[in-house]
């Protein structure tokens, strides 16, 4: 028999700081025990119940279970029974009544989230980086940045500049700064338009990063051997230029054009995409150059030296991750593409089908009641668990938190519940999170074991979430999350979040380190009201709570 052991969420006082739980706890005690009598105020206990032989939990909303919602039943009135514990299970599981979970009260009443993130901002630029928009104005004007990617791939910078506003005095400095092999990002129509073929093709290319490199040219016109600066930016400009025709280069030569791959940073992080990516931002054909800074020893610039490399010439110097967050945020990502009315375990919803422009992924929206004004709407940004949300896994609160979202949907008679695929283990994927679980089972927390894998902690991004709701018609909304991550990840899309419902689910002894993990390390929150800064680091303790 598998025995799960329930544990009990932090109790928090109204300013979110955890109270000393000995006499709260044994009132808590009393109620899980037996004994008939009003809940706590503010709070109501939530049960386990049997649902298709599965271990499950109910809410009472307005006097309806989730057990009665299912059903089609429920009673009007207020029950004062949903302290207790049901004695039926389901098969092979046994639930020891000494603790509970705590869930919000019968009407979903938002808090705030603390201060400190009210300071996100999706357009401030990376700490030591110079902000987005100052990169392109510099680049309209001509002007050189140093673009650098991240530890996890090339951790290299490269100096671009829109190709059109090469000068020989610039692809002079490029070359005495750089590798030497100056590089020119074009889209595929103008590849074509210039009949300048790839080197290999995608499938042969074993260049460790997939770089698409195509065959080099030179301008036949006004160039002597093509390898001077003055006949590189004579090259360079050629290429930028809607009037040249296939007729007018050499092959090969020295330039070393690459392959744009449509949908740029969003599709594929990388200096080729964020050079043509840049160029059209600032309005300029859409050819940008690109060049790997080098430090004086001749080995690749990495980031301390190239930020002073920018200091001592005056150049900006941006991220591909601050890129990616500014077309994120512009961007059209998704386009509504079905709906239908589906009449679900909870009660009728109106699905909608979302797809992504950039790789293809569907994402769904459910819908209850009319948006209306899109005014103070009850929403939930729910990220894809197979495991969780299908099969029940006990080792996340992913189902859990998923049905109660919808129940208080329901009970709420107006919301929306958006649905993202692709962000299976918050982000690496199935196969990487079953990878992870095994980790977990050797002694690693959730974060650990990512970190091992070599993968990122949480890769998750919500734009996608946000401009669902925006389409819907949403405005402002009561955010269901114990991620404060969601919240900075919506708010920087022109929705306002007025305030925040928990989504507090059974703790058991086979998620608890798992919650554990992610409020000490990754800031998620599971009081009831943060009106002020909470206490950093609470841990759950079995039988009380701790800080």
């Amino acid at each position: 028999m598998i025995s799960t052991r329930v544990y009990p969420l932090a109790l928090t006082s109204d300013c979110g700081i955890p109270r000393s739980s000995t006499s709260r706890a044994s009132k808590n005690l009393n109620l899980l025990k037996g004994g008939i009598q009003h809940p706590t105020k503010g709070f109501s206990f939530r049960s386990l119940i049997p649902l298709n032989r599965k271990a499950s939990f109910s809410t009472e909303w307005d006097g309806r279970t989730r057990h009665a919602l299912l059903s089609g039943q429920g009673d009007s009135s207020p029950s004062h029974l949903n302290g207790s514990i049901v004695s039926e299970l389901a098969t092979g599981t046994e639930i020891q009544p000494d603790f509970g979970a705590l869930v919000p009260d019968l009407i979903p009443t938002p808090s705030g989230f603390p201060a400190h993130v009210d300071e996100y901002d999706l357009d401030c630029p990376t700490e030591g980086f110079s902000s987005i928009p100052d990169a392109i104005d510099d680049i309209r004007q001509g002007k050189m940045v140093l673009v650098v990617d991240d530890e996890s791939r090339e951790n290299e910078g490269d100096l671009i500049i829109a190709a059109s506003k090469v000068t020989p005095e610039v692809m002079a400095f490029i070359v005495r700064h750089g590798t030497g092999i100056v590089c020119v990002s074009m889209v595929e129509e103008d590849l074509e338009r210039l009949q300048i073929p790839l080197m290999v093709n995608h499938k042969d290319n074993e260049e460790k990063l997939r770089t698409a490199f195509t065959v080099s040219v030179d301008a036949k016109h006004g160039t002597t051997t093509g390898v001077s600066a003055h006949d590189r930016a004579t090259t360079i400009l050629a290429l930028a230029s809607k009037g040249s025709v296939p007729q007018d280069f050499n092959r090969p030569g020295h330039i070393f054009p690459l392959k744009y791959q449509k949908g740029g940073v969003l599709k594929r992080a990388g200096h080729t995409e964020a050079a043509v990516d840049l160029a059209m931002l600032a309005g300029l054909e859409p050819v940008g150059v690109l060049c790997e800074v080098v430090d004086d020893d001749g080995s690749m610039a990495r980031l301390p030296k190239l930020q002073q490399f920018v200091q001592t010439n005056g150049i900006k110097i941006i991220s591909i991750a601050d890129l990616i967050r500014y077309r994120r945020k512009r961007d059209k990502l998704v386009e509504h593409s079905s709906a239908a009315k589906i009449p679900t375990m909870w009660g009728p919803f109106t699905a909608h089908c979302y797809k992504s422009i950039i790789d293809g992924i569907e994402h769904i929206a459910m819908v209850k009641g009319e948006i209306g004004n899109g005014q103070d709407i009850l929403v939930r940004v729910h990220s894809e668990c197979l495991t969780g949300d299908i099969f029940g896994s006990a080792r996340c609160d992913c189902g859990n938190q998923l049905a109660l979202a919808m129940q208080q949907i329901e009970a709420a008679g107006r919301g929306v519940l958006v649905y993202l695929r692709g962000h299976e283990g918050r982000g690496i994927g199935l196969g990487h999170k079953l990878r992870a679980y095994n980790l977990q089972d050797a002694g690693r927390d959730t974060v650990e074991a990512n970190e091992e894998l070599g993968l990122p902690v949480d890769s998750r991004e919500y734009g996608i979430g946000a401009q669902i709701l925006r389409d819907l018609g949403v405005r402002t909304m009561k955010l269901m999350t114990n991620n404060p991550a969601k919240y900075v990840g919506l708010k920087g899309y022109g929705l306002a979040v007025v305030g925040r419902v928990p989504l507090l689910s059974p703790i058991t002894i086979h998620n608890k380190r798992y919650l554990e993990t992610k409020r000490a390390k990754m800031g998620h929150i599971y009081g009831l009201n943060f009106k002020e800064e909470p206490v950093t680091n609470p841990t759950i303790t079995e039988g009380k709570a701790a800080s």
